[in-house]
């Protein structure tokens, strides 16, 4: 990490217009009160990222920057710097000059002491370059024979202690012998080697299966199951009771499922592990869910909250009282989206008070609850005693049962701002479901605020996402799947694709975008849209005060809309995987939500008194103005963010 003095950060910063100097001064106070450096909180508000700041702090000391992350390292070169030193003074080489001096990059290339030892170590004068710590720890991992290399030599050097191991597990009499035995044994070194990499992989979850004739070991990643690798059948046991002694499990128990957790630290971060155990035909299968507990609960924003969306959820918030409820399946990102929310309630005014299964993120001031069902401690008993504790603002990890349901209802008619989730498809379905829980219609109407709906899709890799011009016949597919109005897909004429959605079918000249003068004549609709997502959403200069529409309204068309182009006229741009070294060739990295959310408004409010469906409900929103998951999906998918691929596969029933 660079070391830099407050002073020389804050002229870095403000010479190289990033933020002025009030500004500055208040992020320092800031910090001060976040007992943080300067550099970490600007960096963690992203008022400069790592790169930036390390490229002008390279050319404020004349040392030229590298991306890491676009190079390939050869063996060759990496080796000649043992591993433990370019970890201690997280330093690289990278490659070779042509004079026969070698390439360093470092984090901190001014620290004089460690380049002096450096190049004594290596007995070379070096060329120093300057990169950010983030790629060095990647180019560290290089330093690794890769997983299944790594465990197989641990297994094959050790054949015969993990036998003698089994042997004294049997004969163990007590849990401190047993403790012993495992402590130092070799197969814990292959399960620190496998949630190392976990970790390093970004995995959600580990799955451990036993197969009839070996063991496979499968990561989560970015929602996805990756098959890692496969061990031998023999270790299965050892490996299970290692799992099961860290988890304060019973090793003597294989009948019965078992759950557990786990904690240990990595890179400086805590990474808590909920362990769960379950007998299949071939053993006991295991399962981990790895959660970063020093990872801050992230901003609406950051989640891929936009335009109206953001909006409907930001009122429902501002709301002094009622429900928000965030639907999706397992897995989709509930959770984390109510923890944004309590980040943007969090103030000293209000008391914040939570009951969870599991504690994903600590947030400093809210009250947090962990669920112990074995205690007696459930969703709604943690409910009934938070309703005791003056809470303002509650979050109930999920509504499960009806007990729940109206206790969180009669807790928002009181005066409580509640936030919960619930197991539904879609936003229109959850409202429903609270009907057969037999919550009363008049009760839901009343108190719900909004609904949001979610799934999450994977993010293109940037590095290596490529563009492409869809086919006549896919773009077809694509307006039919999305509820698109073709005529924003027509290049026959820029200006006449613009004069053609000037106009409501049925009506003399309505304004319903802005006139060409104000989007530009030189580009189309849909670039714009790539430019500024927002703009779908926006309402319109030029529309009545008591007919504001959005080109929403018109970008994804209503039943009674007809179809105006020719299949000829039709173009679209958008973005596909490739696959390149920085994303493993998944063409992807890292995750987005894509939302629906439903404001119970008046009209929403009746039907729900009425008993209407969920699709009864969900026409009348989107009707008042709701983007439905998929086709903010497609929104992503338009600006490069993802592909249709991804919303499809997520969204399709």
């Amino acid at each position: 990490m660079l070391k830099l003095k407050p002073e020389e950060l804050r002229n870095l910063i403000v010479e190289n217009n990033f933020a002025s100097k009030n500004k500055i001064e208040e992020a320092q106070k800031k910090a001060d009160q976040e007992k943080k450096s300067l550099q970490d909180f600007l960096v963690d508000k992203k008022v400069i990222t790592e790169k930036e700041l390390a490229l002008l702090y390279g050319q404020a000391n004349n040392i030229p920057f590298v991306d890491l992350s676009t190079i390939e390292i050869k063996k060759e070169h990496l080796s000649q710097l043992p591993e433990k030193i370019s970890t201690r003074y997280q330093a690289v080489v990278f490659g070779e000059e042509k004079d026969g001096s070698l390439k360093l990059a470092m984090s901190d290339p001014l620290d004089i002491q460690a380049v002096q030892f450096i190049e004594k170590e290596l007995g070379y004068q070096t060329k120093l370059y300057i990169a950010t710590p983030a790629d060095i720890l990647a180019a560290l991992d290089l330093y690794k024979e890769g997983l299944s290399t790594e465990i197989s030599k641990v297994i094959k050097e050790s054949t015969d202690e993990i036998q003698i191991e089994e042997d004294e597990l049997k004969e163990a009499t007590s849990a401190k012998n047993v403790q012993e035995i495992v402590q130092e044994a070799p197969i814990s070194k292959a399960l620190n080697i496998i949630l190392e990499y976990a970790v390093k992989s970004r995995a959600s979850d580990v799955h451990i299966e036993p197969r009839e004739a070996f063991i496979q070991v499968r990561f989560r990643v970015d929602g996805v199951l990756e098959d890692t690798m496969t061990l031998p059948k023999n270790v299965l046991s050892a490996l299970v009771t290692r799992v099961k002694i860290l988890s304060n499990l019973r090793i003597d128990e294989h009948r019965v499922p078992q759950d557990g957790r786990i904690k240990i630290k990595f890179s400086g971060n805590i990474i808590s592990i909920r362990v769960s155990t379950l007998p299949v035909v071939d053993g006991e299968k295991v399962v981990m869910r790895l959660l970063d507990e020093s990872t801050k609960a992230p901003t609406l924003e950051e989640l891929g909250f936009s335009g109206m969306a953001l909006l409907g959820i930001k009122r429902a918030l501002k709301k002094p009282h009622g429900m928000l409820l965030v639907t999706g399946p397992t897995g989709s990102g509930k959770s984390t989206t109510l923890y944004a929310a309590l980040s943007l309630l969090n103030s000293i005014e209000v008391n914040i008070s939570t009951v969870e299964d599991p504690i994903e993120y600590r947030i400093p001031g809210v009250n947090q609850t962990q669920v112990n069902p074995k205690a007696g401690m459930t969703f709604a008993s943690g409910l009934r005693a938070l309703l005791r504790q003056d809470p303002d603002i509650i979050m109930v990890g999920e509504i499960r049962d009806t007990e729940t349901a109206e206790m969180g209802v009669h807790a928002a008619l009181t005066g409580h701002t509640v936030l919960s989730t619930l197991h539904t498809n879609n936003a229109s379905g959850c409202l429903p479901r609270l009907l057969d829980m037999d919550v009363e219609p008049f009760l839901i109407s009343s108190t719900v605020n909004a609904v949001v709906g979610q799934r999450l899709v994977r993010k293109l890799c940037n590095d290596c996402k490529e563009a492409y011009e869809v086919k006549a016949e896919q773009i077809e597919d694509i307006i039919t799947e999305f509820n698109l109005d073709r005529r924003f897909l027509s290049i026959s004429s820029k200006k006449e694709a613009i004069k053609e959605v000037d106009k409501v079918p049925g009506t003399e000249g309505e304004k319903i975008i802005p006139a060409p003068s104000s989007i530009g004549e030189k580009k189309s609709i849909l670039d714009q849209i790539a430019t500024d997502p927002s703009i779908i959403e926006r309402p319109l200069k030029d529309a009545g005060e008591n007919e504001s529409k959005t080109i929403k309204e018109v970008f994804f068309s209503q039943e009674e809309q007809k179809a105006n182009g020719k299949k000829d006229d039709l173009s679209l741009t958008l973005y596909r995987a490739k696959g390149c070294r920085k994303c493993h060739d998944t063409g992807y990295a890292g995750r987005v939500g894509i939302y629906e959310v439903l404001e119970v408004t008046d009209e929403i409010g009746e039907m729900i008194v009425g008993h209407s469906s969920s699709d009864e409900i969900e026409k009348t929103a989107v009707k008042n103005g709701m983007i439905t998951m998929a086709q903010d999906g497609f929104i992503k998918a338009l600006i490069g963010l993802t592909t249709v691929e991804e919303i499809l596969r997520v969204t399709r029933e």
